[in-house]
């Protein structure tokens, strides 16, 4: 059903399309327009847009694009692009449907090292400019985006928020930099436009409202979870692009579990004295445990997201330190996870 269903229409319209004839298909592989480096490439379109593909079927997928004018054209013009040589960064999907790519990285496939390695994007936390630079690239490639339309801001742990719109798009570097300077949650409603946050513990929220067509990308650490930034940031969607709240989806994705997250009475009485309900959030041990995906998850549903369109990731970051980066195994001068989501244009 995946192979029905990836056609693209001259006017970008998803059409369903008959089973391609094997014979097409060797055929097409040996035009020049279906050269090795395209081939390649549309082997990681298949495993970046349709993930659970059988990788048998990576050839079918590629004919198929191929065939229509529209797609045909965007291979042969980002074929020209494509560095052969470039490290893939390995990325951790979420399904929010076709017309959607979201995922956190991962710490392989990159170019940084120690701490930071070996794939890191966030500027602030001590990595090489180059490393950084070089792992951007990669994930624009990947992407196929341009490095402007890469978007993440530096965080601070508070409740600011970022709107992205055609007046950002057009600023230069420095004051784009600036506009996202002390920002923990990003949205936008423009196709083609990768946002995301940085995390290493703290818990990474993707929203995605299909009505709308209009994504948010939320870094919630403990501080911003007592703030209750998941809950300020779905206002402002409300307010931005008329979203309803039964219409999201949502992504909570890799950050410390409740067996990980040992706080001191002071965090559990912020937690306490801000409303939250404490029996079942946390747990009492040797120390107090806090369960933040089940704060965010909940402050999702008092917003009137549907429980069964909510997603919880079951990667605790503090024990899988190896693919996913923790602060509190390696510490403050690591790498970061980029957890990000882009609508298809």
């Amino acid at each position: 059903d995946h192979i029905s269903r990836t056609a693209v229409g001259s006017r970008g319209e998803v059409q369903r399309q008959p089973s391609l004839d094997l014979a097409a298909v060797d055929q097409m592989q040996q035009t020049a327009a279906f050269d090795d480096g395209v081939a390649r490439h549309a082997t990681s379109l298949n495993q970046l847009f349709y993930p659970n593909l059988n990788l048998f079927h990576n050839n079918l997928f590629a004919a198929k694009i191929v065939q229509t004018e529209r797609k045909s054209k965007f291979f042969c013009k980002f074929a020209g692009k494509i560095d052969k040589n470039m490290v893939k960064p390995i990325l951790h999907f979420y399904d929010f449907g076709q017309d959607v790519v979201a995922f956190s990285t991962t710490r392989q496939g990159g170019y940084s090292e120690g701490n930071y390695g070996q794939f890191n994007i966030n500027r602030y936390c001590g990595d090489s400019s180059e490393a950084i630079a070089q792992n951007r690239q990669a994930l624009c490639q990947l992407l196929q985006i341009d490095n402007r339309h890469l978007l993440m801001p530096h965080q601070v742990h508070l409740t600011e928020i970022a709107i992205i719109d055609d007046d950002f798009l057009c600023l230069g570097d420095d004051e784009r930099q600036q506009r996202l300077e002390g920002i923990d949650a990003i949205m936008t409603d423009r196709a083609g436009v990768c946002i995301g946050v940085s995390t290493a513990d703290c818990i990474p929220v993707l929203l995605y409202d299909g009505a709308h067509h209009a994504v948010c990308a939320i870094h919630a650490g403990w501080r911003g979870t007592v703030s209750r930034i998941v809950e300020k940031a779905l206002q402002a969607m409300v307010q931005t692009y008329g979203s309803k709240p039964c219409d999201l989806q949502a992504q909570i994705g890799p950050g410390i579990s409740l067996d990980s997250f040992e706080v001191g009475n002071e965090v559990y009485d912020t937690f306490a004295q801000a409303g939250f309900d404490m029996v079942a959030i946390s747990q009492k041990r040797a120390k107090w445990h806090i369960d933040l995906p089940a704060c965010n998850k909940l402050q999702l549903m008092a917003m009137g997201v549907k429980p069964e369109r909510i997603s919880v990731s079951d990667i605790c970051t503090y024990k899988s330190h190896d693919t996913f980066f923790s602060a509190r195994r390696l510490g403050i001068n690591s790498g970061r996870i980029f957890t990000a989501i882009l609508m298809k244009p």
